[in-house]
């Protein structure tokens, strides 16, 4: 029989995204409620494990007062952090280069020194990797799903992509108008890693012209012949969404940094489309990245609400005496799903997908 709960911790790891503080404020809520101690760890695990670069410290108490007023806030009151995965972290060995090292037993030690019995994990399908493996080694885990990439397979949707698909879906409209205005191709590149969600709902709901995401590789010339199809039927710009994992057929992925202990940093692919576009149909292009812009700002009224139900539920689920899961919308329910089920395969976007077959019978191009 497992120990009883006294004390929880809660960390917020990889990309920033819209909802994060409300689920910090759901679950410590929801564990005062409970009898419960809530504390949450600074900048992912770091706060534990690099403890002399947090004065303040690295583990925080989390009370009714510190998590007031937070729900409607961007970003993480507790900080996060894509480098230094505890599972792969960047050590400088013995002969001055650079290697991975395993410290998670190091992180294992700092949960029995500070006396936390369980961990609410927020993340994305590495973060929850990490979650996953100390699940393994005996703690009490359960995880959020948090990405505005909308990747993760086992939830209908994550927390954090509404808000992303409703700012880019605005820019598109702005972008309508000057475009018009210049007569110009205007490129919008927005993130989304190697998932199209983002590029193929924002450009669908803002009427792109064509969508180009990584499920689908593009030929550069079939993107220039729609874009000349719909001049010589007088349309005067276009508009062009590109996820920033997209790629040309026979081509990779545009990746401007790699870096030991952290995800590979995409760009560059909007930028790529739009000099091939202005070279191949003469037409002056622009190129819009999004970028961070789709991480911060308010979090939508959907994803409030989805992040509040996830805090909650990941405390009820530790209260059930559940560990190794994530919890996961599955309309009108919350569910518990094993971490290892959540993060086995990415949640691509299918080419039956509904979402596609309306964007092709509205003429929009995939380039393919």
């Amino acid at each position: 029989m497992a120990a009883k709960i006294k004390r929880i911790a809660i960390n917020t790891g990889g990309g920033d995204a819209p909802g994060l503080n409300a689920v910090i404020r759901a679950a410590t809520i929801a564990a005062i409620n409970r009898g419960w101690e809530m504390v949450g760890i600074r900048d992912g695990y770091n706060g534990l494990f690099l403890p002399k670069e947090y004065p303040e410290g690295g583990v925080v108490p989390l009370t009714r007062k510190s998590v007031r007023g937070i729900t409607h806030l961007g970003g993480t009151i507790l900080g996060t952090t894509n480098k230094g995965n505890p599972l792969r972290y960047p050590t400088k060995a013995k002969d001055g280069t650079m290697v991975e090292k395993d410290r998670s037993d190091e992180i294992m030690k700092a949960f029995k020194k500070q006396k936390i019995d369980a961990l609410i994990a927020v993340g994305g399908d590495g973060s929850l990797s990490i979650a996953k493996a100390f699940a393994d080694k005996g703690m009490r885990v359960v995880g959020v799903p948090k990405t505005i990439d909308n990747d993760l397979s086992q939830t209908v949707i994550t927390f954090g992509f509404d808000t992303a698909v409703s700012f880019a879906t605005a820019c598109i409209d702005r972008l309508h108008s000057t475009a018009e205005s210049h007569q110009r191709i205007m490129v919008v590149e927005v993130m989304g890693r190697y998932a199209g969600w983002i590029a193929l709902e924002s450009g669908v709901s803002g009427t792109a012209d064509v969508i180009l995401i990584p499920e689908i590789p593009y030929d550069i010339q079939k993107v220039a012949d729609k874009i000349n199809d719909r001049t010589k039927n007088g349309a005067k710009f276009s508009i062009v969404v590109v996820a920033e994992g997209a790629k040309p057929v026979g081509g990779s992925t545009s990746v401007i940094e790699k870096e030991i202990g952290r995800a590979e940093r995409l760009g560059g692919a909007g930028e790529f489309v739009t000099k091939e576009l202005q070279r191949i149909t003469g037409k002056e292009a622009r190129c819009v990245v999004l970028g961070h812009l789709l991480r911060g700002g308010t979090p939508t009224t959907f994803d409030r609400l989805i992040s509040l139900r996830f805090g909650a539920a990941a405390v009820r689920a530790l209260d059930e005496g559940k560990s190794g899961i994530m919890v996961a919308l599955d309309p009108p329910t919350v569910r518990y799903v094993p971490l290892e089920e959540a993060t086995k395969r990415m949640k691509n976007v299918p080419m039956t997908s509904d979402i596609v077959l309306t964007a092709r019978d509205l003429g929009i191009s995939f380039g393919d």
